[in-house]
């Protein structure tokens, strides 16, 4: 197994890991619905399912564009 040749120090390990955190998700609301939602993902506005503003699918099925 791999060892490290000299202990790296806390503020170096630290120093290392300052990039890696979780950003806050973007929200985006919806010129159409007024609906807020995840950006690039479709979502339910009274049952039927839009994306980017656009609806795709009812609650029967899904529509043809």
């Amino acid at each position: 197994m791999a060892h490290p040749k000299s202990k790296i120090s806390k503020q170096r390990k630290r120093k290392r890991r300052t990039h890696k955190k979780v950003k806050p998700q973007q929200i985006n609301i919806c010129k159409v619905t007024n609906e807020a939602h995840l950006y690039h993902h479709a979502y339910y506005h009274n049952g039927d399912l839009y994306y980017k503003g656009i609806k795709i699918a009812e609650e029967e099925g899904i529509i043809e564009l």
